[in-house]
């Protein structure tokens, strides 16, 4: 039996890493501007970047790449650079759309994200989710993005839900933070291995069964 309410009153989801292959964006770009400034990019700097807002993430680049000062100017350079890799393309996770579908017939749904508006919707465009969802909340459209509560509670009261009735699906520290200073439940898949996250449910994919079975006979409208 899964840890998570069997009578939830909402769904928010996050984003990238979740819904969304966007890491590999994400780390494309993170990876040209390590390069460019002499670095490699691996694990331990992207657990330094992910979940993070452009302005978080610039700072963090700034701050690890001995850059005072030039947060700013990264943050603006990793936005170009998501931008063009997103253009591309990015496809949805394994069991997303399945996931999204059957809590959406169940109960309301929404995401909320650290990207701004303009790459939340180009994702969710991309992956072909767009349509499955009426509510979304970006970084760019509340007073203090995720580690804060905010965008959880805003999902929350434009949903007409009880946050403490309400489930967030999270990947990241960042995400996972927000949505337990909210009062939400916490289910997690994390998008870096081996990474220890807290949570009410842990899984390696929004498609496993376990998972599916509950958005569709446990959650009720």
């Amino acid at each position: 039996m899964l840890a998570l309410p069997t009578d939830a009153e909402a769904v928010v989801f996050d984003c990238d890493g979740l819904l969304v292959d966007t890491e590999s964006c994400w780390t494309a770009a993170e990876t040209a501007i390590f390069a460019a400034h002499g670095h490699p990019f691996g694990p331990e700097q992207k657990a330094l970047l992910i979940g993070r807002t452009l302005e978080a993430a610039g700072e963090a680049m700034a701050a690890y790449l001995g850059r005072p000062g030039s947060g700013a100017e990264l943050g603006a350079e990793l936005l170009q650079r998501v931008r063009k890799e997103l253009a591309r393309g990015a496809a949805p996770l394994p069991g997303a759309a399945e996931l999204v579908r059957a809590c959406r017939a169940a109960v309301p749904v929404a995401v909320a994200s650290n990207s701004p508006r303009e790459l939340l919707d180009a994702a969710l465009r991309s992956a072909g989710l767009a349509d499955c969802f009426t509510t979304s909340f970006a970084a760019d459209e509340v007073r203090s993005p995720k580690p804060a509560p905010d965008l959880y509670l805003t999902a929350c009261a434009a949903l007409g839900a009880a946050p403490e009735r309400s489930v967030a699906f999270e990947d990241s520290a960042t995400g996972v933070a927000a949505a337990r200073a909210a009062g939400l439940w916490v289910a997690v898949v994390p998008s870096l291995p081996g990474v220890d996250l807290d949570h009410d449910w842990l899984g390696t994919s929004l498609a496993e069964p376990a998972l599916q079975q509950w958005a569709r006979a446990c959650l009720r409208p």
